[in-house]
């Protein structure tokens, strides 16, 4: 049984569980670029992997561009202008309201500041997100978070500069994060590097370094020898490691710094695992030699290249796809001094992506799921004041909580199961508690709902019939709903399924009464009559494809 089978049997949707095409297993196809056709099928594919919740404008226009243009627009590099502000909190005396905080430490014995501060940066994160546009870059910022974990530590400055590392690395060199991550603040803090000293060193983040972030665990090969590295390693690594730790005394307001005297100054002996080479004390470049003796070994590119592929592809990773895909993945990384953006270009560029068994593989995330609604459909979060931004992108945060896929909320160090765990990988995120929950969330929104912000109620909800003005017919019923699949669904919809979507729309009558139902509306679209008499129909069709197993997966 296929992943949408298995998913329509959970659903319990037996009147859209049928399809006609079969998918098929990989063919043997490998980097070599993409030289197929190109469409809004093609299209919707690469921006449904590497972007938020892709507009139906946007496919169109990628569509038109073809993939080298699309590539092009994907990668280039965007200038931050924003840093989270304070929108609902008046009681730091340092900060006022509509400021930013990000190079101000917390003022002390002030309730509820760190909970302030936490808000305004989760939310602005969101919005970034949702504000992201074509571009790989909040994608990537979401791997690297993924890679690189840190969970909540107790001061919210460390949390913005560690994403903000991400966000101005998201596509660049591999080595250059590591090395800024094995020194960040946050890092510091939640692996316990500010207590990793000569005298009582800690190892917990060595190991991390060793197995989650570089090189991998490899097979067992004797007591301790896990094939990449062994359990010396991680002592000896943990000991030239030591003497960071974090510190409030910056340009920046954070960082870290060197303390000499916590520092180990003796040799380090690596095992043959790394040539038995021996690491003698450099002070406060030492963090850098252990990284360059790690990034010597072939494996960690394959390594990177294995998570990128879970992330970006899928994750099946068999015999042909580890000599096919990764092998020459990782050459390209090592080729490239480790720079990310020259093999992930090759992958998304190549005929293995767009094989038919790679569409809709995977289910999507959580936070990809509430894009793939609130963006794909043009949700109507209010705007106009840095306020009610801020209240409509905290909600987003708050919501992606309950799916458990919240930032800076990660179950383990290893991040988010999905991406790891095997063999469900990410069919783990669909469950009999999860499914509910995100069936909710667009019952939430089909409906639209009030929030309020200093005493006023705002209105949330959904603009349909603005959203279909976009598409090529919204007066036929079948091309309204192709169109629409192109955007939510992974693949074409069957007759069967087209038909099932169609009475939402007919209600019983006949197939040309919603075509003129509509083209009366836009005759006369400010008869409130007329225009909730076909958002009803349009709203519960939607609804309805929003409940189908097709748009579970990405």
């Amino acid at each position: 049984m296929d992943r949408r089978s298995s998913l329509a049997v959970m659903f319990g949707k037996k009147q859209t569980a049928k399809k006609t095409t079969t998918v098929t297993p990989p063919l043997l196809s490998s980097l070599s670029p993409y030289t197929g056709t190109w469409d809004m099928a093609t299209a919707k594919h690469l921006l449904g992997r590497t972007m938020y919740g892709p507009t139906y404008a946007e496919i169109k226009q990628s569509a038109n561009d073809g993939l080298a243009s699309t590539i092009a627009k994907l990668f280039t590099k965007r200038e931050e202008t924003t840093e989270p502000i304070y929108f609902d909190f008046e009681n730091d005396p340092n900060v006022p309201l509509g400021e930013t905080w990000v190079n101000i430490p917390p003022a002390r014995n002030i309730q509820n500041l760190n909970g302030a501060r936490n808000r305004s940066n989760g939310a602005w994160l969101y919005g970034l997100m949702l504000n992201g546009g074509v571009s790989i870059r909040e994608k990537m910022v979401l791997f690297w978070h993924n890679h690189f974990v840190v969970g909540q530590v107790a001061r919210n400055q460390y949390e913005y500069w560690y994403m903000n590392t991400f966000r101005e690395n998201a596509t660049g060199n591999f080595k250059t994060i590591t090395e800024a991550m094995t020194i960040d603040p946050a890092m510091l803090v939640y692996l316990n590097g500010r207590q990793n000293t000569r005298i009582a060193p800690n190892e917990n983040y060595a190991r991390e370094l060793l197995e989650l972030f570089t090189i991998g665990k490899g097979d067992i090969a004797g007591p301790g020898d896990y094939t990449t590295f062994t359990e010396d390693d991680v002592i000896e690594i943990a000991r030239a490691l030591t003497g960071w730790v974090n510190t409030n005394d910056t340009p920046n307001g954070v960082g870290s710094e060197f303390v000499e005297r916590r520092h180990d100054l003796d040799d380090k002996q690596l095992s043959h695992r790394f040539g038995n080479r021996v690491i003698k004390n450099s002070g406060d470049q030492e963090y850098k030699e252990v990284i360059d003796i790690i990034f010597e070994q072939d494996e960690v590119a394959r390594f990177i290249s294995r998570r990128l592929h879970i992330w970006f592809v899928g994750s099946n990773i068999d015999s042909f796809v580890e000599a096919e895909i990764i092998e020459p993945m990782a050459a390209l990384i090592r080729d490239n001094n480790y720079e990310i953006q020259p093999a992930l270009e090759a992958l998304l560029s190549s005929e293995y992506f767009y094989e038919e068994s790679i569409r809709g593989c995977m289910v999507s995330h959580p936070i990809d799921h509430m894009f793939r609604i609130i963006r794909t459909l043009d949700f109507k979060l209010p705007t106009g004041t840095y306020q009610l931004d801020y209240a409509g992108w905290l909600y987003l945060s708050r919501k992606s909580a309950d799916f458990d896929m919240q930032i800076f909320n990660h179950p383990t160090v290893a991040g988010w199961k999905a991406f790891y765990q095997g063999p469900q990988y990410y069919d783990a995120w669909i469950n009999s508690v999860s499914l509910p929950l995100r069936e909710e969330f667009a019952e939430d929104l089909i409906g639209g709902f009030n929030v309020r912000i200093n005493g006023d109620r705002i209105r949330f909800e959904f603009d349909f019939l603005a959203t279909i003005a976009e598409m090529e017919d919204p007066s036929d019923p079948y091309a309204l709903i192709e169109d629409l699949a192109k955007v939510l669904f992974p693949y074409p919809i069957a007759q069967n399924q087209l038909e099932y979507l169609t009475d939402f729309l007919i209600q019983g009558n006949q197939y040309y009464v919603w075509s003129l139902e509509y083209n009366e509306y836009l005759t006369d679209p400010t008869n409130n009559g007329k225009r909730e008499a076909i958002l009803g129909k349009l709203s519960n069709m939607i609804e309805a494809m929003l409940k189908m197993p097709e748009f579970y997966l990405i």
